[in-house]
């Protein structure tokens, strides 16, 4: 994929090269890690930042530990790192978090940087009930990466109007592809199993130093 998605005629104003991966965070895991490197280097970005979410959209909070937790794992995470960092945003915003809400702020903040929204490709089918779709399509590149276990979609697969599901589905990155989850590093501390190499060590260590995730 070349730079990206962006607009329909691939304007937009060129300057730093952000990328944004949002997410719960719940908790940060290689595959996160991977996939934000994997954007560096494929999109030539100067930096990625971690947004993690107050409250999700498309997802159900019921288990999401407290946003002081998640942040402070992600800083752990990516700590001597010149590439990466935690943005807050959503946490001090509160509320349902929407991308489009962030992204406008990012914008706003940064006027001539060009952000790149990173996400798996399992994103582009539902992306038909993103808040103000449209609008994220137009003030950002969709960067958009291929995830274990799902397939690629197909132009009628994504429910949006034209040209925009011809350039979400030709232009597809591979990565690298992990299958590891959130939710199954939750699962296996619950059942009393080893994460090791699942996450990085500084944030296994925090999650057992405080009990998290225990049943």
């Amino acid at each position: 994929m070349e730079k990206g998605l962006g607009g329909p005629n691939g304007e937009g104003q060129v300057g730093r090269a952000v990328g944004i991966l949002g997410g719960t965070f719940n908790p940060v895991h290689i595959g996160h890690l991977v996939l934000a490197q994997d954007a560096v280097e494929k999109l030539e970005l100067d930096e990625v930042r971690l947004v993690p979410c107050a409250l999700p959209a498309h997802k159900e909070g019921r288990d999401l530990l407290d946003a002081r937790h998640r942040v402070a794992m992600l800083e752990l995470a990516v700590e001597g790192n010149p590439r990466m960092e935690v943005s807050k945003v959503e946490i001090e915003r509160g509320g349902v978090s929407y991308s489009i809400d962030t992204l406008r702020e990012f914008r706003a903040a940064e006027p001539e940087a060009e952000f790149y929204f990173i996400v798996g490709v399992d994103a582009l089918y539902e992306l038909h009930t993103w808040k103000d779709v449209y609008a994220l399509l137009e003030i950002c590149r969709l960067a958009v990466f291929r995830r274990a276990g799902v397939e690629l979609p197909r132009r009628e697969d994504i429910r949006l109007r034209e040209p925009w599901p011809a350039l979400l589905t030709e232009g597809i990155e591979r990565g690298h592809i992990f299958e590891v989850s959130s939710s199954e590093i939750r699962r296996r501390v619950a059942e009393g199993m080893s994460i090791s190499y699942l996450v990085p060590p500084a944030v296994e260590m925090y999650i057992y130093e405080h009990n998290l995730f225990r049943s």
